[in-house]
Formats: C-alpha cells, structure tokens, sequence
C-alpha cells in the first residue's frame, strides 16, 4: 500500500531526498506517484509535521 501525502504538508522537502524510488514530486504541497511508492515508510520518519502515512 502507497504512502500519501495530506494537506498538512508544508512542503518543507524533507521527504523528497530521502525517497530511493523517486516517487515523491514537488507542488504546493508534495505528491507520491503511488504507482512507483515500493511502502517503504522513509518519507514518513522525516517528515516534520506528520502528513505522510500509508493509505
């Protein structure tokens, strides 16, 4: 199941880097193709303000 990033992001970029499949992409707030997300959960344990979490 895909990571999803919700409307509390602040799009900090935090998460971006730490993606090893690229799968996050920038926008006023950030987005995980969920097609390319392989549910790893780093994206999540950076996040500053919690507003990524498995669907």
């Amino acid at each position: 199941m895909a990571y999803k990033i919700s409307d509390q992001c602040t799009a900090c970029g935090s998460c971006k880097p730490e993606c090893p499949v690229d799968a996050i992409s920038e926008g006023d707030i950030y987005v995980i193709d969920p097609d390319t997300c392989t549910d790893c959960g780093a994206c999540a344990a950076v996040c500053p303000v919690e507003a990524i979490s498995a669907e």
